[in-house]
């Protein structure tokens, strides 16, 4: 299964914003969406960077309550690992799994598609296994 899979079935929906925008901006979007993160775009919607709870927590820690004027550019984390649309659904789960990690931004080139998080991975294969027993549960008792 691939990433490209994952994301039909989930929906293209992608909630990012801007590295020019506070911090408090990232924290009322995070709020509203009830998310955990958001991937910071440029005006291209090519992916620099994410920012985080963690990241917020680390801003809050080190610079009180003043973080929230600054920009998202200051607190996030760049360079994050990223798959394509084509990348092995095991394979992410791997990297997510080793790296502790709970979403990963597709990409198809340089520009944002989608983010894949351990849930939708979950309920993907979920959906399978539970396809593939009605399949097997029908064959066996139709073959009786």
């Amino acid at each position: 299964m691939h990433v490209r899979d994952v994301l039909k079935s989930k929906g293209g929906q992608i909630i990012s914003i801007e590295p020019e925008a506070t911090v408090a901006e990232a924290i009322a979007r995070m709020v509203q969406n009830n998310i955990g993160s958001l991937p910071v775009v440029d005006a291209q919607d090519h992916l620099i960077g994410i920012i985080s709870e963690r990241d917020l927590l680390r801003g809050i820690h080190n610079h009180g309550e003043k973080i929230c004027g600054k920009h998202v550019a200051e607190f996030m984390s760049r360079d994050p690992v990223t798959c394509e649309l084509d990348a092995n659904v095991n394979d992410v789960m791997g990297q997510m799994s080793e790296r502790r990690i709970a979403k990963v931004p597709v990409l198809d080139g340089a520009k944002l598609v989608g983010i894949v998080s351990v849930g939708d991975v979950i309920k993907v294969l979920y959906d399978n296994v539970q396809s593939e027993n009605q399949h097997l549960m029908s064959y066996i008792h139709g073959s009786m």
